[in-house]
């Protein structure tokens, strides 16, 4: 097959881009900074004016574009995308029944929503790891005493949320309310109960204060947009802060991350670090690798734990309701809940340095076996297969 592969920045692209050649396929690659994922008139028609004049078997994107899946659509061209990121508002669109899609995501609870709403061509399908690549990094490495660490933390700790830009204007009932909703939600391990908290009533009294924009195809509501981009970042910013100081309070932490750690006294600051050619190597020599996944994130499992276990490193992480499909706890990875049981099973995990390094390399055979991009684009070219019999590609 001939692909077309629209690149932006996500982290995955160039290692679905080399399975699907090794795989004996051909990759193009597009890439443009787009004004609106739902409405780019300029950028649609660049792909329409691309698919006209070459023939292209599909076009791939990771997350889910209206913009592409509206220009496939009008030229009767296979639209693949596989989500990496839940949920996306994006998908919140009348595009999302066009008949060239094929969506793949890695969030069951995601999958079953559109399902539900009657979206036929969606399949849930979790995300994967390059082993290969991450093995040759490692092992040609020169610098890997640079990255040691007793306890890391690699991300965002989200501290330019919008909520606390929002807060100062929201009546003390309501910020009373939301405040009490993100306490009730830290409290819970793998389930997320903000959008049922924001009822009918507390929305009508949002939209006061609190703008939704959107375009005119958009089915995306306040409820949703104000649960994940507004509550779910600031949960987040929330979470990461009082795991980095309980954890900082009796261990060395060190965190690599873009954001702004100037509160966290006791944390080892390290920056920013390059996804392709660091973040693995943090990953394999860090004793103990933190993860916490956003709430937004309903079930499924990012890609951090994927990169994690993949580079040999000991994950530590939050619950999600598919781990248990795939991994077993205190096996392949080990799982905390609360403050309080994360600081002593670190303290313990670091004190017993065989059973935690056993348990990464359990993880690490796990995800080098069967949760591979090999693995995972083989599954979806058979489903595409599959459903050739409603094929739009366009015959040229």
């Amino acid at each position: 097959m001939h692909i077309l592969m629209y690149r932006w920045r996500a982290y995955n692209y160039r290692d679905i881009e080399r399975t699907f050649q090794l795989l004996g396929h051909t990759v193009e690659n597009i890439q443009q900074k787009l004004g609106s994922y739902d409405i780019d008139e300029e950028f649609q028609a660049r792909i329409e004016n691309l698919l006209d004049t070459k023939r292209f078997d599909m076009v791939f994107t990771v997350n889910y574009f209206a913009v592409i899946s509206n220009a496939c659509e009008n030229r009767e061209i296979k639209y693949v995308s596989w989500t990496c990121d839940n949920p996306l508002i994006s998908m919140y669109h009348k595009s999302i029944f066009n008949k060239c899609n094929y969506i793949f995501t890695f969030d069951q609870s995601n999958y079953l929503e559109f399902r539900g709403m009657g979206v036929e061509r969606i399949w849930y399908l979790p995300l994967a790891v390059d082993t290969e690549r991450l093995d040759y990094l490692l092992e040609n490495a020169d610098d890997l005493y640079k990255y040691q660490n007793e306890i890391s933390f690699v991300g965002s700790l989200y501290e330019r949320n919008s909520y606390d830009k929002l807060s100062y204007a929201l009546p003390d009932y309501l910020k009373g309310y939301f405040e009490a909703t993100m306490q009730a939600q830290m409290s819970i391990s793998g389930g997320n109960i903000i959008e049922e908290m924001l009822t009918p009533d507390i929305l009508e009294q949002l939209e006061e204060y609190f703008h939704l924009e959107k375009t005119k195809d958009s089915f995306s509501d306040i409820g949703l947009i104000f649960s994940t981009t507004v509550l779910g970042f600031k949960i987040a910013a929330v979470e990461r802060r009082r795991a980095l100081i309980a954890l900082s309070v009796k261990y060395p932490v060190a965190v690599y991350s873009n954001s702004d750690v100037s509160d966290l006294i006791r944390v080892q600051y390290r920056g920013g670090v390059d996804y392709w050619s660091e973040m693995p190597k943090v990953f394999h020599e860090s004793k103990i690798n933190l993860n916490l996944t956003i709430p937004n994130i309903k079930t499924g499992l990012p890609l951090r734990m994927w990169d994690i276990m993949g580079s040999g490193g000991f994950l530590m992480t939050n619950y999600q309701a598919e781990l248990p499909r795939y991994f077993k706890e205190g096996e392949d990875y080990v799982c905390f809940e609360g403050e309080r049981d994360l600081v002593e099973k670190a303290g313990y995990y670091l004190e017993h340095e065989e059973e935690r390094k056993q348990i990464a390399r359990n993880g690490y055979r796990k995800v080098k076996g069967v949760h591979s991009y090999r693995e995972r684009l083989k599954t979806m070219l058979a489903i595409l297969e599959e459903e050739e019999g409603l094929s739009c590609v366009q015959e040229k």
